[in-house]
């Protein structure tokens, strides 16, 4: 735990003014400093200019959310520990703040006891970073590259590589993938590794908007440029004005707005919708798509002038079912997360879940695995996740299928496939276990116990 004596301080963030006062009051009783803030805007500028050892933030505020608000601050400091704290009614927000990255999330009525714990863990992570910081600083390590991507197989190092290569430049980058493969995450590596990141980094989802509505989200509009158009409005590309802006889904845009894509990649200047002022903005574009954009352009769906200036860099995001190696680091880290989420003890994923798992095509990727876990681990009876609490088109993959016999070329069990890979990052670690519990995406606690269960501790 984080010395009671340092002194820390905690960002309070509240639009409650009482419930503000009262929570600083507190947190001075307990020997914090205390710096408070109204609400998202307000924490966003603050964590701009000063240092905070972490931040405490209700979800649901008047003016910027605290959704939005971890979103910025996560990319002007990303390893500043967010506590979120949520009435009963808006836990889903909290979670989806939690599946960002946020450190932990605190119901109302807080339980006094537990934030005091959650915040001396929170500071205490703060601290030991920094110290890690500092010792690699010292030492002339190179900056790690930050990204939410788990995987460390070939073709995920090998993406992961192009990353780090391209981050730090400012060329247009189109990333290709099946739909549920990561692409967004991908997106977010490039701005978070990038000089752009204390920027905002903005999304728009080409697919899920007509296209009247997708022109006024890119590049706003003016008063009483259409029906309902009741007051100006900055659209996405302003918003993302010094950052990275986006566009997902972009082959599913029509010809139409192709055109006027490609004006504003070339001339970096736009037009609201109804207005005639030309703005100029600063933005790196990032698109994604899961069609191949070089056949659609030989169909004529797609724009040929605007392929080749999106597709300045392309990187491709691989399949799950081309890293099935991949699969039980994801599991791990899913099924450690979801318990979490869900107030669940969970001791062990058996052998033949995960032999399951390492088996099922996976047609929606990760995101389909990732969905998988977090129904396996709601609907899971004791303190084991089995395959019978996974979904039904993954149990039914056990039926078809004969299990593995010895000496066809699988491993009898789950067992030998993690072994396999502990063994094999240890290896490429020269035996350091704490570098290869960080690729594992595991604590060294846990890749000891493995050891220890596997007879090699």
């Amino acid at each position: 735990m984080a010395d009671k004596k340092q002194p820390v301080t905690v960002l309070v963030v509240d639009d409650d003014q009482v419930h503000r006062y009262m929570l600083c009051t507190m947190l001075k009783d307990w020997g914090w400093r205390t710096v408070e803030a109204d609400d998202g805007t307000t924490a966003v500028a603050a964590v701009e200019k000063h240092h905070y050892d972490a931040v405490l933030m209700d979800v649901r505020m008047a003016r910027m959310d605290g959704r939005e608000a971890f979103t910025r601050i996560q990319m002007i400091r990303p390893a500043l520990p967010v506590i979120i704290m949520t009435a009963y009614s808006s836990v889903e927000d909290a979670v989806d703040v939690i599946q960002q990255g946020a450190y932990d999330y605190l119901t109302k009525p807080l339980d006094f006891d537990r934030l005091r714990l959650a915040l001396l863990r929170a500071v205490d992570h703060q601290q030991v970073t920094s110290r890690k910081q500092a010792k690699a600083v010292d030492e002339g390590a190179q900056p790690q590259l930050i990204t939410a991507l788990i995987g460390s197989s070939p073709p995920m190092l090998e993406l992961l590589e192009m990353i780090g290569y391209v981050a730090p430049t400012e060329a247009t980058v189109l990333i290709y993938g099946e739909s549920g493969t990561g692409k967004e995450l991908v997106a977010e590596a490039l701005h978070a590794n990038s000089e752009r990141r204390h920027k905002p980094f903005v999304k728009v989802n080409c697919a899920a908007l007509a296209e009247t509505l997708l022109e006024s989200e890119l590049f706003g509009h003016e008063k009483g440029a259409f029906t309902g158009a009741e007051r100006r409005r900055e659209g996405k590309f302003v918003q993302a004005d010094g950052g990275t802006l986006f566009l997902d889904e972009i082959g599913d845009t029509s010809q139409a707005m192709q055109v006027k894509l490609l004006r504003v990649l070339q001339e970096q200047e736009l037009q609201r919708v109804g207005g005639e002022e030309t703005i100029k903005v600063d933005v790196r574009i990032i698109a994604a798509t899961n069609r191949k954009l070089e056949e659609e352009v030989a169909k004529n769906a797609f724009r040929e002038d605007l392929y080749y200036r999106l597709n300045v860099v392309m990187l491709t995001v691989p399949p799950l079912r081309d890293r099935g190696e991949d699969i039980p680091q994801l599991v791990a880290f899913f099924a450690g997360k979801f318990a979490e989420k869900n107030r669940r003890v969970l001791d062990r994923i058996t052998e033949d879940c995960m032999a399951l798992l390492c088996r099922y095509p996976w047609p929606g990727n990760v995101r389909e695995l990732e969905n998988a876990i977090e129904r396996g681990i709601i609907l899971m009876r004791g303190t084991e996740l089995t395959e019978k609490s996974l979904p039904l088109a993954i149990q039914k993959q056990m039926i078809r299928e004969e299990p593995p016999r010895p000496g066809d070329g699988e491993p009898v069990s789950l067992l030998d496939a993690e072994k396999q890979l502990v063994f094999r990052t240890l290896a490429e670690t020269g035996g350091n276990k704490s570098e290869a519990a960080r690729r594992l995406k595991i604590t060294r606690k846990t890749l000891l116990n493995k050891l220890n269960r596997y007879g090699d501790g």
